[in-house]
């Protein structure tokens, strides 16, 4: 089997031109992609993670706002943002960061996001309507390497 060598520069620009054009005729429309990401506590990687997402927001049109919590935020304070964010109806998606550190239950957090904000497709709405084959869209990450 030939060796094939992919290009993930090209493809990633590729997508981005294309991803820009959508958001255009979004805003063409009246509507304003805005992204919300929750990001908690201190781990570099996670940091490192919401900073490239800001970045490719912003190379594309998208609107992000981060919203950090240090180490000492409580699970009720992340839970209230939530709902707030679930109810704001500027705020397209909701993206939770993961790993959380581990005093915090995951799952409950996770739950908590409207099934059509929540962009990473962890809901268990969201996963059973992939699993039948019914999403309302793809997982990011999956949806990223099925295109290349």
């Amino acid at each position: 089997m030939p060796v094939k060598i992919i290009d993930g520069k090209r493809i990633a620009k590729k997508i981005k031109a294309e991803l820009k054009n959508e958001v255009l005729n979004l805003k063409k429309k009246g509507v304003i992609p805005e992204l919300a990401v929750i990001l908690v506590g201190e781990n570099p990687s996670s940091k490192i993670y919401v900073k490239n997402k800001e970045k490719a927001c912003q190379e594309i049109g998208i609107i992000s706002k981060v919203y950090t919590f240090g180490k000492n935020v409580v699970q009720k304070d992340i839970l209230s943002l939530i709902f707030r964010l679930n109810r704001d109806k500027k705020i397209n998606g909701i993206l939770v960061q993961l790993p959380l550190p581990k005093k915090f239950d995951t799952k409950r957090i996770i739950n908590m996001i409207d099934p059509e904000k929540d962009v990473d497709c962890f809901h268990p709405e969201n996963v059973g309507r992939l699993f039948l084959g019914f999403p309302r869209f793809f997982p990011c990450t999956p949806a990223g390497i099925m295109e290349i």
